[in-house]
């Protein structure tokens, strides 16, 4: 990091910070209050994925912060700063606060010295509760949570030494995202989405107390038919896993109806409720079922849900969706034969870890530009800033884990595969499109038929605009119905 001053020659600038070489990256950080004031100024170390070392830039020399690696600094509201916590941290004072908490000190306090002030909780997750976003406008905090993968969202006030909650009256079973925060008021937008009901837009003033919905996105199909469930499976070590089905209303429990799984499962991201769109109208309006499965190494549930599915432990992920496989099958919601499993990226590992495992549960399966190659994965595209996610292949004891469930390797001829659908881009600059290709190459070694389709543009989307994205969905539901509908 270096400090560049305006009209300052790059060659000029002045060093004020390095990190390790081992780092994922570093940047700098400054906070200011809703006045636009500048408190501080520091540096963010990059250590994993999901580690992160603080310093702060003082007179004397740069400081280095007391807190847990998983500590994410938020921001400035009503003269505290907040902390995120992704673990259990016992603070210098001996005050204990629990993983998925969010924390705060008195600003002032702080800034005099930041290792010996007091830290104070703002909001502690529930069993089934996780921190899901946080947005400052002038004076509040506004927080969005999730209690069992359904959204709330609150004001939160600093006054007088203590937090108070106040709930925002949006829509229930739906996801809740903060769209923007006012620094200049006390207002905020909100977006609020569910699987069958069209995104629309809301607008709180806090001041004032009042609360409108001001527009509300075009249907794109027609919901009538459908309804919105949430299950849950018992995975493989007991644990419960929610799922969301999306189907008809006057659907015959017989095993019968074509139903596409979706899932994830990594890296904190939860999968919530949003307006299914062109699945709607290419899938549920011909009479079919959508899954949404939560599985552990996704966010739904907090720091823990995803640990619980990280590096050593990867494996659970993957049981977590066959659970959910075989819950829909003992529901009678719909059978092996019937059944697709849809994923992208970390899902497209997920899917491909999913049909080599288990094959025989499936009858299609669409994997997006995947991970599918993990023995390599570490030297293809963005690979090696995923190690704290899967561990790290060239260290013998973590590259046992890996070649558990790495389909490449665990594609062998014998078995039967549902025919897939890969789909990847050449300009796929975070996963590497070598996975899809090798993917694909090992399956027509094996004499296994699959189809390929590999996009020239697009990224990680696969698609640079929405003509190509048209295309893609054509590609994907168009094979969804030969493989899952037939009479």
């Amino acid at each position: 990091m270096k400090e560049l001053k305006r009209a300052q020659p790059l060659s000029e600038a002045r060093e004020i910070f390095r990190g390790e070489p081992t780092d994922v990256q570093t940047h700098p950080f400054v906070l200011r209050d809703s006045e636009g004031q500048i408190h501080v100024t520091g540096a963010t170390r990059m250590i994993s994925s999901f580690e992160y070392e603080y310093v702060v830039f003082r007179t004397a020399g740069p400081v280095k912060l007391n807190l847990p690696k998983k500590a994410a600094m938020i921001g400035l509201v009503g003269g505290r700063l907040l902390v995120k916590l992704d673990e259990e941290w016992t603070t210098p004072g001996d005050i204990s606060f629990a993983a998925g908490s969010l924390i705060s000190y008195d600003l002032a306090e702080w800034k005099q010295n930041p290792l010996r002030a007091k830290a104070s909780l703002v909001f502690q997750p529930g069993p089934r509760q996780a921190l899901s976003e946080l947005a400052a406008t002038k004076n509040l905090l506004i927080l969005t949570m999730l209690e069992n993968v359904q959204s709330k969202a609150f004001v939160y006030k600093y006054d007088q030494g203590a937090w108070s909650a106040t709930p925002i009256p949006l829509p229930e079973h739906t996801n809740v995202s903060v769209s923007a925060a006012s620094d200049e008021a006390d207002q905020a937008m909100f977006t609020v989405s569910s699987y069958l009901r069209p995104t629309s837009v809301w607008y709180l003033d806090a001041e004032t107390k009042s609360l409108e919905e001001l527009k509300t996105t075009p249907t794109a199909f027609d919901a009538s038919n459908h309804v919105v469930e949430q299950f849950e499976a018992t995975s493989r070590d007991g644990t419960s896993i929610p799922y969301f089905l999306v189907r008809p209303k006057n659907a015959r429990f017989d095993g019968a109806i074509p139903t596409l799984l979706y899932g994830y499962g990594g890296f904190q991201a939860s999968l919530l409720p949003s307006y299914l769109g062109p699945v709607g109208r290419l899938w549920l309006e011909q009479g079919n079922a959508y899954v949404v499965a939560n599985l552990r190494g996704g966010g739904e549930f907090g720091p823990q849900w995803h640990q619980a599915a990280q590096g050593a432990t990867k494996q659970t992920t993957w049981d977590d969706f066959i659970a959910v496989v075989e819950d829909l099958i003992r529901r009678k919601i719909t059978s092996p034969r019937r059944l697709g499993a849809v994923g992208g990226s970390q899902g497209g590992l997920l899917v491909g870890a999913a049909i080599t495992q288990r094959p025989e549960l499936f009858n299609a399966a669409i994997i997006q530009v995947p991970l599918f190659d993990m023995i390599r994965y570490t030297k293809l595209g963005a690979g090696a800033s995923w190690i704290g996610e899967y561990g790290d292949p060239a260290i013998a004891e973590q590259r046992a884990w890996i070649k558990g469930y790495s389909p490449y390797q665990k594609l062998v001829a014998g078995k039967t595969y549902p025919v897939p659908l890969i789909l990847t881009s050449t300009k796929d600059d975070r996963v590497h499109p070598a996975h899809g290709r090798k993917a694909a190459a090992k399956l027509a070694a094996l004499g296994q038929p699959y189809f390929y389709y590999e996009n020239i543009d697009g990224g990680h989307s696969a698609a640079a605009n929405l003509m190509e994205y048209a295309r893609e969905l054509a590609l994907e539901f168009t094979y969804a119905s030969r493989r899952l509908c037939f009479e």
